[in-house]
């Protein structure tokens, strides 16, 4: 089991002022809609033939397969006045072009040059291409970014026929878009092209009600003090502020494992200290009937990284006593209710989130 840190204080103490974000980190939203050439990058915008081929499916939402992947969730989280919107693509490594990098310096003994192998790197291109959605329709492009991509594995363990999992990330305002993305070949020959609609809720809206981000499995967390100059592309794991946050996509824990859940709650109100309070009622049902209750749990700020232990009570009558029994919550499907209840505004919403333990 990883040891759990306090994720919450970490991350509030880079941005828990004006909507949780540093403003350098907002302020991708605001930049020029073709993002610039940096220093050893091969481009300054989509290239024309990569655009074209955007454009030409982009009503019919036809993918193109020169390098299959696939868009299989998407995610957000607050960022200041905008909405930080995450895309969780999948690739297999045989796609990407694997190739050996740069030979290591001779080593002085035969186990010491098994451990110099060289990695094994691929290096493409990704485009994000985003349209702001009216009735149903994509009409003019707000944001073309360009993410150059290198990607590194071990040569000993590769395995060029698996799938693996990668991110990107984008500062939007709230509105409704269609994503075009494209991942090529660094020589441009090979251009595959996926789509993705997507909403970004205005935090402003929720006046009479609360709402939260979607709701994931917190696996891993990373302190990394600074705020990432540029959009890069990530595997197996997402930048947001000053972290790097791996979820558990699979939603699914072993048994004795806790639950860890992280979201943000979207309209509660604060105080002139910007003090919030919170109440949120876990319980886990499978089915119709209840494993755990367990207490109301209070919070000062809406971002939420909670450990929750999948152990059950069970209590028994034996000779006239009431006897209990701990032990960890059995294999199977379980849901995770959540009443969450702003005290200062009075706002209240229920959540579910599906889980397994196995």
């Amino acid at each position: 089991m990883r040891t759990k840190m306090l994720v919450v204080p970490i991350l509030l103490a880079g941005f828990v002022s004006s909507l949780f974000v540093d403003p350098s980190f907002a302020a991708c939203a605001a930049q020029k809609d073709t993002d610039k050439k940096e220093v050893g990058q091969p481009f300054q915008y989509i290239p024309k033939e990569v655009r074209t081929v955007m454009l030409e499916g982009l009503t019919a939402r036809q993918a193109r397969q020169d390098i299959p992947f696939n868009i299989f969730k998407t995610s957000f989280l607050p960022a200041q006045q905008a909405l930080y919107i995450i895309f969780f693509l999948k690739m297999k490594n045989i796609d990407l072009g694997f190739a050996p990098g740069a030979a290591s310096p001779a080593a002085a003994d035969a186990a010491a040059a098994a451990a110099a192998q060289p990695k094994l790197k691929a290096t493409f291109n990704l485009f994000l291409q985003f349209h702001k959605m009216e009735n149903g329709a994509p009409t003019q492009i707000v944001k073309e970014v360009y993410v150059p991509a290198v990607i590194e594995a071990e040569s000993a363990a590769f395995d060029s026929n698996k799938e693996e999992w990668y991110t990107v990330g984008y500062t939007l305002f709230p509105g409704n878009y269609l994503l075009a993305m494209a991942v090529t070949s660094y020589d441009l020959k090979k251009i595959g092209i996926q789509y993705c609609e997507f909403s970004l809720p205005d935090p402003k809206s929720f006046i009479k009600e609360l709402e939260t981000t979607p709701i994931f499995l917190l696996k891993e967390f990373k302190n990394t003090q600074a705020i990432e100059a540029k959009t890069e592309l990530h595997k197996g794991f997402f930048a947001y502020s000053i972290a790097y946050i791996t979820p558990n996509i699979e939603n699914t824990i072993a048994p004795g494992d806790p639950l860890d859940v992280f979201y943000v709650i979207l309209g509660a109100q604060s105080t002139e200290q910007n003090i919030y309070d919170i109440e949120v009622q876990y319980e886990v049902k499978k089915d119709e009937e209840t494993a755990i209750r367990f207490q109301p749990t209070s919070y000062v700020s809406p971002l939420v990284s909670h450990v929750l232990p999948m152990k059950q009570t069970l209590r028994r009558i034996q000779d006239d006593k009431e006897l209990t029994e701990t032990r960890d919550l059995a294999a199977g499907n379980y849901t995770l209710n959540m009443k969450i209840s702003d005290k200062i505004s009075g706002n209240a919403c229920a959540k579910k989130f599906d889980f397994t333990i196995k």
